[in-house]
């Protein structure tokens, strides 16, 4: 490996260096939709307001900050119809919507505001109605914006709807992130200038190894 391969190579590393543990993500704070599928959680394909579940389903809603639908953060929690229902008997003329509300954590909270307690509810709503409507009867007020984007569930968030923010990745549900944030604070190296200086040694090694070869083949 000849210097000049070996300068630019440098300089990467240092740049990695200089970049690692500060990658930012774009995501938007807001209230997503899912519907449960057995025991899975999956990405509603219909807004709340055109959804129509059936007597029986089970939808969460989870507010968090997301870049997309695969990024978005899936309602906690194990509750399943019976469960959520038990108290709820079946009545003629209406359907039974199990509904699990998760209103996130602390940092995707907007500033200033603390997430309420997960919790559930048993909807009981006219066989034609939406799960807006299931969600209005037991869980408003609920605030939409001008395009009916959901906003608010039970009052939360107080304003704010769908805002693009900047987050780290590492700051949700990941306390494994929050432990190596921690390290890094407490004045230990962190894992993207160990990396860089690996890169370094490797690459001056690599540089040194050469260079004795070429002295040893002129002789």
């Amino acid at each position: 490996m000849t210097p000049r391969r070996v300068v630019p190579l440098l300089l990467a590393a240092f740049l990695l260096i200089g970049t690692a543990g500060q990658a930012q993500a774009a995501g938007y704070r807001y209230w997503s939709f899912w519907d449960r599928d057995g025991g899975t959680w999956v990405y509603a394909t219909q807004g709340p307001s055109m959804a129509r579940p059936s007597d029986g389903d089970v939808q969460g809603f989870r507010f968090a900050v997301s870049e997309n639908s695969g990024d978005a953060a899936q309602p906690r929690g194990t509750a399943d119809f019976a469960s959520i229902c038990a108290k709820t008997p079946a009545e003629d003329g209406t359907k039974r919507v199990a509904l699990v509300l998760d209103f996130g954590t602390a940092p995707d909270a907007p500033s200033g505001e603390t997430p309420p307690a997960p919790r559930t509810a048993c909807a009981q709503v006219s066989p034609d109605a939406t799960t807006a409507d299931a969600l209005a009867a037991v869980a408003g007020p609920l605030r939409y914006n001008t395009n009916a984007l959901l906003c608010a569930i039970a009052g939360y968030p107080k304003s704010g709807c769908g805002e693009q923010v900047s987050q780290e990745r590492e700051t949700r549900d990941t306390p494994s992130a929050s432990a190596q944030k921690d390290a890094s604070d407490d004045g230990g190296p962190s894992l993207g200038l160990i990396a860089g200086i690996s890169v370094i040694a490797a690459l001056a090694a690599a540089g040194a190894w050469q260079a004795r070869r070429r002295r040893n083949a002129t002789r």
